[in-house]
């Protein structure tokens, strides 16, 4: 069997990581320096701090990825500056809650193309790349919960996830062997962004209904993105990898259990 313990060397590698100034992205940044990475992080406002660890700095380009000519830019100038682009990470996304009874079609315009169209337009120019390199390349899609359980108020971002799940799993259909295309499906994540999503507690009441009992840290899929671009999952295509903790507890579960219920 072969030697696999360098296996999360990413040494001489090239990551882009998009959204990768700030919170899960910054995390997922950080993970890949710190396993020797030369990593790209882009956003469409310069940071005031850069994602770093050990000494070692990511390079930051604007841009907004809607526009197919910035996502194809942002992919050539790391290509440029680096010499190669083994991985790209579609982090970027999100969206406030809205009615879908009233929400205008701005809004869901907006949603999708950040959350599905963006994504496509950056693979679509990172698979020029590394479909001509030696070693091919890696597209991780970091979707949601939500594609699969929406919630109320997310009616577009729930449909523009469950598109990037299906835009994964076509990808990886179309550019294997060179380029494989994996997604990971993130639950609950605990950022600097947790009490404006999950109340003041930053989460914890809500992590009384995840089977591990706690949201997850950006590490948790930060690391899974390191597993899913290195050579232990080099026959890892197409994939969804869950890093949600187990789901949550069902509804009726949670409402039997409650003292007092018949």
């Amino acid at each position: 069997m072969d030697d696999q313990s360098h296996a999360m060397d990413f040494t001489g590698r090239a990551v882009l990581v998009t959204g990768g100034t700030r919170g899960l992205g910054a995390a997922i940044a950080r993970a890949f320096l710190a396993s020797g990475a030369d990593v790209m992080v882009c956003g469409r406002s310069t940071p005031a701090a850069l994602p770093s660890t050990g000494g070692r700095e990511a390079a930051f380009q604007a841009a907004d990825l809607r526009d197919p000519v910035a996502a194809a830019d942002v992919v050539a100038a790391t290509a440029e500056r680096f010499g190669r682009l083994d991985v790209l990470v579609n982090n970027a996304g999100g969206s406030p809650d809205a009615d879908a009874a009233t929400v205008s079609p701005r809004f869901i315009e907006k949603v999708v193309a950040l959350n599905l169209l963006a994504p496509f337009y950056t693979a679509q120019a990172a698979n020029l790349v590394m479909r001509e390199q030696p070693g091919g390349g890696s597209v991780i899609n970091i979707g949601s919960v939500s594609a699969r359980t929406p919630q109320p108020g997310t009616a577009a971002y729930s449909a523009a996830k469950a598109g990037l799940l299906g835009l994964t799993r076509a990808l990886a259909l179309e550019w294997a062997p060179q380029v494989r295309v994996n997604h990971i499906t993130a639950g609950l994540i605990r950022t600097e962004n947790a009490a404006a999503l999950y109340g003041e507690d930053g989460g914890d009441a809500v992590a009384g209904v995840v089977p591990m009992g706690r949201l997850a840290e950006p590490d948790d899929v930060a690391r899974a993105c390191l597993w899913l671009a290195c050579d232990l999952s080099s026959y890892v295509n197409g994939a969804d990898l869950a890093v949600h903790g187990g789901g949550e507890v069902p509804a009726r579960y949670t409402a039997a259990c409650r003292p007092g219920s018949p």
